[in-house]
């Protein structure tokens, strides 16, 4: 073993030099500002700017860049307020969708070339009210995930791949105010600037690593999803829920955050902006009878409180005339299989399957450098878990296996990578049931 350098050698620096180095590692210069090349471009709300961004379009190459601003946390819609979009060729152009009522002339022009997105299941709903919808897309959030980048983030993947510092100040500002600010607009051209460049920079990683038929896959489920039906039983995703005490409270929960919902909706406000979620698990354990004692809960607060408390001293009412056997339970219902943390009192042999798979199936993302969720939808998982087909080998059970995902939605390269290891942690499962049963029967006997 080599020995090493007394302190103070001209070999190894001194406590004072390293001090130095920190600092200066520290203080190390920030990545250059994000700026448009092109200067910000004008608001596209007439028909004839937009008539001009089509044809700027059309006469532009390669894939387009498009993004979308949303007023999440301020309205009730989840509508666009804004689209971006950015081609070679063409330039960069800000379109105001407010200002139209029909926008196909645009769908037509992003007609069947390439669309670069990041995070495209965020934006694509909103985007396809508009009628704007993509034949073929590259999402490069979903490319950063594929490759184990560890923050994906198009701020952080930005400046990871480019060198380029983005601006963070406006992400969570109001897109529906009018007219919007010049700072705001010049921050949402930059969401498009380098995209472009982060796609073709991701294409050639996901080349590199072998993973560009996955992410091929991936990007061609996005275009063909369906769009996600509403949630069952929304109101149980009241923050703080748990803490309503019975199932008489919890119908109150229940009819004071459809009370709420229909208030925002009609208003087009974030549902938060009328009564916090603390606002109505208060009134939900308390069950006041009238509004001086409603209004006279402590922790009955928000915008909405006093206003609407009429409606609120109604919706409490109908809780407490329910009949116990319309009263909510305090579990919800599952379409599916139940919570994981009660299939060992449910079905031990499940949770055996569970556990096994689970812990596979972390491995070998790790191996692949992947977030789970990414190389398995867990509710793919958790299904077939819960309920695996039969059959009378391995060879038969893998192929069922590798049906009941492709009915579930996985994609193939999913399924050729996971397959045998959850045919594997089902057999293993049935196994121990049928060890599990024979010792039984032997000690019944006995």
């Amino acid at each position: 073993m080599a020995e090493r350098n007394p302190p103070g050698s001209a070999e190894e620096p001194t406590d004072a030099e390293s001090i130095e180095q920190v600092e200066q590692v520290e203080k190390a210069p920030e990545a250059p500002l994000l700026e448009l090349r092109d200067g910000l471009p004008p608001m596209v709300d007439t028909e004839p700017a937009l008539q001009d961004v089509v044809a700027a379009i059309r006469g532009g190459s390669g894939p387009i860049a498009v993004d979308a601003e949303r007023a999440s946390g301020h309205r009730y819609s989840a509508r666009a307020y804004l689209i971006q979009l950015r081609r070679e060729g063409a330039g960069s152009a800000l379109v105001d969708p407010i200002a139209f009522d029909d926008l196909s002339v645009l769908a037509d022009a992003l007609g069947g070339d390439e669309w670069i997105l990041h995070a495209a299941s965020q934006d694509l709903p909103c985007l396809t009210e508009l009628g704007l919808r993509p034949t073929s897309l590259f999402d490069t959030e979903l490319a950063g995930r594929l490759l184990g980048y560890p923050r994906v983030g198009l701020a952080t993947l930005v400046e990871t791949i480019t060198g380029r510092r983005m601006r963070k100040e406006h992400s969570a500002v109001d897109w529906s105010t009018r007219p919007l600010p010049e700072p705001w607009l010049e921050y949402a051209a930059l969401d498009v600037e380098m995209l472009i460049e982060l796609r073709h920079a991701l294409a050639q990683e996901l080349e590199e690593s072998g993973k560009a038929e996955w992410a091929r896959q991936e990007f061609a489920h996005l275009v063909t999803a369906a769009p996600s039906g509403p949630r069952q039983d929304p109101w149980r995703r009241t923050s703080g829920m748990h803490r309503a005490r019975g199932r008489r409270p919890m119908a109150a929960v229940r009819a004071l955050w459809q009370t709420r919902d229909a208030i925002a909706s009609q208003r087009d406000i974030t549902p938060g902006r009328v009564i916090p979620d603390s606002a109505i698990v208060a009134a939900a354990n308390a069950l006041p009878r009238d509004r001086a004692s409603l209004l006279g809960l402590r922790g009955f607060r928000g915008r909405g409180a006093e206003r609407y408390a009429s409606q609120w001293v109604e919706a409490l009412r109908g809780a407490r005339a329910l009949p116990e056997d319309e009263l909510p339970s305090m579990a919800g219902r599952y379409d599916g299989p139940p919570p994981p943390r009660s299939w060992a009192d449910k079905d031990p042999v499940a949770a055996a399957r569970l556990s096994t798979a689970r812990t596979d199936l972390a491995a070998l993302a790790g191996e692949l450098s992947l977030p789970l969720e990414n190389l398995l939808t867990p509710d793919h998982a958790r299904r077939l878990l819960w309920d695996p087909p039969e059959a009378d080998s391995e060879v038969a059970l893998r192929f069922e296996v590798a049906a009941r995902l492709r009915e579930l939605g996985a994609r193939e390269w999913q399924i050729e990578l996971t397959a045998e290891l959850l045919t594997s942690a089902i057999a293993k499962g049935s196994a121990s049931a049928e060890s599990e049963l024979a010792d039984d029967l032997e000690t019944d006997l006995a």
